[in-house]
């Protein structure tokens, strides 16, 4: 495993974690939901892609479904729905790749500078780097090494499947990020209806 104290974002490969069963958005898959007249997928995918080597889809089901993204979808290697932590192991077991980079679809306005500063604050140590955000950990947006890999299977394997509850019990970095939409969350993320009207507005924000 290539040194951490050199990590460099074109060596860390995204994992745009798709797999989720959108309950509170009426079971509409997030992926395709419009918002400024894109789909949360290519607004997600635009901004992780120029940060990373390579980008690839943690996603269940029919993979044609996101043939017009050109990319590689990865399917969870368990029968169920086991949640973003499954979609972790698949995408190391799929991959040689050292380090990932997992973001949620369903969160359009992360950083342009994440994976930049998550490479630079790992710091020699082969552990994960959360994003935190007024106060609030997002486990979700982890930097991860392929270190962790047996305790991710040792914890499915268990039926233990909430990932809050793995960082309680595992090193890692807190990373803090500003907002820079005023009074915005870089890391609103869109679970109901009313979340999409709320992101239509931070568009119109930006624009202005």
């Amino acid at each position: 495993m290539a040194p951490s104290s050199h990590l460099v974002p074109s060596a860390v490969t995204g994992l745009i974690l798709a797999g989720g069963l959108s309950r509170r958005m009426n079971k509409q898959e997030k992926s395709f939901l419009l918002l400024a007249g894109k789909s949360l997928l290519a607004h997600v995918y635009e901004r992780l892609a120029p940060q990373v080597g390579n980008t690839v889809i943690s996603a269940n089901g029919d993979p044609s479904r996101f043939v017009n993204f050109n990319l590689e979808v990865i399917v969870d290697k368990r029968d169920g729905f086991f949640g973003p932590l499954a979609g972790v192991e698949a995408a190391f077991l799929a991959h040689k790749t050292d380090w990932l980079l997992s973001v949620p679809v369903d969160t359009p306005f992360f950083p342009l500078d994440l994976a930049k500063k998550m490479c630079l604050t790992v710091q020699g140590r082969d552990i994960p780097v959360v994003a935190q955000s007024f106060g609030r950990l997002h486990p979700v947006i982890t930097l991860w090494p392929r270190t962790v890999l047996p305790k991710l299977t040792a914890a499915l394997d268990s039926q233990k499947l909430k990932l809050h509850d793995w960082f309680l019990n595992q090193e890692h970095i807190k990373l803090d990020f500003d907002s820079y939409i005023e009074g915005q969350d870089p890391f609103f993320n869109i679970n109901r209806p009313s979340d999409k009207q709320t992101a239509e507005g931070y568009f119109t924000n930006l624009q202005k």
